[in-house]
């Protein structure tokens, strides 16, 4: 398609197609947005598939809204795994086991679980399936954002198919490396711990009863989240964070040496566990951009914020993005995009993720600890805040993101 042509014109511009941006595009479809989503790459939607995205995503409860709002939530209950409970196990003494365990449970806080858990390979099935059903949202899977020009009554996108897109609003959720952050001049702040994190699925004899466990040792927390039974079988997802160069010798182990250290990491806690899927791995860094919002841009999830996968926080800070983002452009779409807008989305947003930001880089940083009288530190405050009611009650609210 020639530059000439007359642009296509909509409401919204989403760049990125992955959970974050299709989301974005359910709800911004159901909302009564024209909206346009591309990725480069088209979504990979079954788990046996190259490239299929390993890893799970829990979505908690505050997040089921926005997916009620999109139109997803019932597509996704009948494959979701309850979290009712988030069990920390400190396993930092001389023998890798456990030496002291703590339950947060959801029924301390509210009568739903914590969240659901789901593969992300059956996440962008279903999503893609949703805006097949949307007439307001055109998805375009295999195009590319290759140009951004913004002026103060609108934005003009160019696409790698050379379509010319006008929009009111552009989103980017084009990821870490966001196309879009970088031409509004967006600069971002990142850290990296030289940690890598393994992603994948295994079974196992014992029942996880809907607990969701996080190991700490050293290098990094070793969390099991609950999936559906697999064959028959149960099963839970495992993201096992490590140093980088011991992350990727893990990932190289032939299954059966792999499966031994796997178990021996996980203090028993489920029965013998077996490898169901290939194991992916994704680098660990903390990122935030200096602002979520430019000139008719509004940044979202990975183009906006990035931390390492403690407590779910990940794409939950990136759905809380995308409700305060709709909120504002349902609440006044006759100044979709406009400066205020963007500017009070920013102000909501901002110092929400950087605090959250703080605390699970700490977190994190505690978790990678190696000396011994460390890791009895970090055992002694676990058990510390769990003792104080009021305190474990706040813990489970702010990490839920209630107030």
């Amino acid at each position: 398609m020639s530059n000439t042509q007359t642009p296509v014109e909509t409401d919204i511009l989403i760049s990125g197609g992955g959970v974050a941006g299709l989301t974005a595009a359910a709800a911004f479809g159901s909302a009564g947005f024209t909206t346009i989503c591309v990725d480069p790459a088209p979504p990979v939607t079954s788990e046996g598939a190259e490239g299929a995205d390993m890893r799970t995503t829990a979505f908690l409860h505050p997040s089921r809204g926005v997916l009620e709002r999109a139109g997803l939530w019932e597509r996704l209950q009948p494959f979701a795994a309850p979290l009712q409970i988030m069990r920390i196990i400190d396993a930092g003494g001389a023998a890798p086991e456990a030496r002291l365990t703590r339950d947060f449970n959801a029924a301390d806080i509210s009568d739903e679980p914590f969240g659901w858990n789901l593969q992300n390979w059956l996440l962008r099935r279903e999503m893609v399936a949703r805006l097949d059903e949307l007439p307001l949202v055109d998805f375009r899977p295999g195009v590319a954002t290759t140009g951004l020009i913004t002026r103060e009554a609108g934005a003009e996108v160019s696409l790698s198919d050379g379509t010319r897109v006008k929009a009111r609003l552009v989103v980017a959720a084009d990821g870490r490396n966001s196309f879009i952050r970088e031409a509004a001049g967006i600069d971002v702040k990142t850290t990296r711990y030289g940690q890598k994190a393994l992603a994948f699925a295994v079974t196992h004899p014992e029942p996880h009863n809907n607990i969701s466990t996080e190991i700490h040792r050293s290098g990094g927390p070793f969390t099991l989240v609950p999936l559906p039974d697999r064959g028959g079988l149960h099963s839970s997802a495992i993201v096992w964070m490590e140093r980088g160069a011991e992350a990727e010798r893990l990932a190289a182990l032939p299954v059966p040496e792999f499966e031994a250290e796997m178990n021996a990491r996980s203090t028993g806690v489920l029965g013998q566990l077996t490898l169901a899927t290939r194991r992916s791995v994704w680098p660990m860094m903390t990122q935030i951009a200096k602002s979520f919002a430019g000139q008719r841009v509004a940044l979202i999830a990975e183009a906006a914020h990035v931390i390492p996968p403690i407590g779910a926080q990940g794409l939950n800070m990136s759905l809380a993005d995308l409700t305060c983002l709709l909120e504002l452009c349902e609440k006044d779409p006759a100044h979709l995009g406009s400066t205020p807008m963007l500017a009070a989305y920013n102000r909501r947003r901002w110092p929400e993720v950087k605090a959250r930001e703080i605390g699970i880089d700490l977190l994190n940083r505690a978790s990678m600890v190696e000396a011994r009288p460390l890791r009895d530190l970090r055992a002694g405050v676990l058990g510390a805040l769990y003792s104080l009611g009021p305190v474990r009650k706040t813990l489970m609210k702010a990490g839920l993101g209630m107030r």
